[in-house]
């Protein structure tokens, strides 16, 4: 009898061509999971989309997504999906937080996804700036306040005249018009208390708000820097001599009401206006500033020139011609008639 061989059963495949397929297999996951990085990393590092410089305002409301939708519809990613992931991404990988600041950016032509989310973090916002001009009154600076876009609210009552310093502020998107008033305010506080405290021996005043009313005169006077010591030095004379200060631009500021410039020359019967701010009717200071000055005119009013001169005149190229005696005073309004006919023909 023949032994009975048993029938072959499946062919069993070798441990060997098994686990070749599954470090095929992995390498292939491995290879795509770099691939996708290295894609991934170029689209996070590489230059964006937007094509010129561009301002945006990013709002936090709706969270990264709607962030990151703002900046696709204004051009500075190609999507809120690679926004968002290149925000929690690099969160995860320690590079920042995923807490970004909302407000007004200021992106630069092909900025990378990966400065875009640096600048967020940041919160360097755009910068805007205020240029208020010495000597104007408060009327006016309110409404440049009021005039300037970037600002918000609105101003409710018009601030003391005097008591807002001229310079440039610097400010953010929407921060409130009242916000800067106070902040001139306080401004021109500091700047009055330190000029007050290193005035120089001797002036004739009684009081820091009579250096601002002084320095408004002053202010007014000239537009020339380097005379308002000078022309501080002539107030300050005719003050001691019991002279009244006949500055034109105390009686155009009650004419006008301070609301900016007389539009005419003045008149004999402006100069007859009854009024404590008049200073051709009233001897001394008037009762209060008629302009905000700016600090070189409070600086000139503390520590004036020394000189003798009593009178001063236009000189017909934007200064003055001073004068210590009226003959001499006369012969320079002379000259000045003479060149404002000349150049009236």
């Amino acid at each position: 009898m023949t032994d009975k061989v048993p029938a072959p059963g499946p062919k069993s495949r070798p441990a060997s061509s098994l686990g070749r397929r599954l470090f095929q297999a992995a390498a292939l996951v491995v290879l795509v999971s770099a691939a996708l990085a290295w894609v991934g990393y170029h689209r996070y590092v590489d230059p964006g989309p937007l094509t010129q410089d561009r301002v945006v305002v990013v709002s936090s409301r709706g969270g990264l997504q709607a962030m990151g939708q703002t900046l696709a519809e204004a051009g500075v990613v190609r999507g809120d999906i690679d926004f968002v992931a290149a925000v929690r991404v690099s969160s995860v990988l320690g590079v920042g937080s995923q807490v970004l600041k909302p407000g007004e950016y200021a992106f630069p032509a092909h900025v990378s996804l990966k400065d875009t989310v640096a600048l967020l973090r940041s919160g360097k916002t755009v910068v805007h700036r205020l240029t208020i001009p010495e000597g104007l009154t408060s009327a006016q600076i309110v409404a440049l306040i009021e005039a300037e876009p970037a600002l918000s609210g609105t101003v409710t009552e018009k601030p003391a005249e005097g008591s807002l310093l001229p310079e440039t502020y610097f400010f953010g998107l929407n921060y409130g018009r009242a916000q800067m008033v106070e902040r001139m305010q306080a401004a021109m506080r500091k700047a009055v208390d330190e000029i007050w405290t290193g005035r120089a021996a001797g002036v004739a005043l009684k009081s820091p708000e009579e250096m601002v009313t002084m320095a408004s005169l002053v202010e007014k006077e000239t537009g020339v820097p380097a005379e308002r010591p000078h022309i501080a030095a002539v107030f300050y004379n005719r003050l001691r001599l019991g002279m009244r200060l006949q500055s034109d631009p105390t009686v155009i500021y009650i004419l006008t009401n301070g609301a900016g410039p007389l539009g005419r020359t003045l008149t004999h019967a402006d100069l007859a206006v009854a009024s404590p701010y008049n200073t051709y009717a009233v001897t001394g200071l008037p009762p209060g500033p008629i302009a905000n000055p700016g600090r070189e005119a409070l600086r000139a009013v503390a520590n004036p020139m020394t000189s003798d001169d009593l009178y001063f005149v236009a000189n017909g190229s934007g200064g003055h011609a001073f004068a210590a005696s009226l003959a001499e005073h006369n012969r320079n309004v002379d000259k000045w008639r003479d060149l404002r006919e000349k150049a009236q023909r």
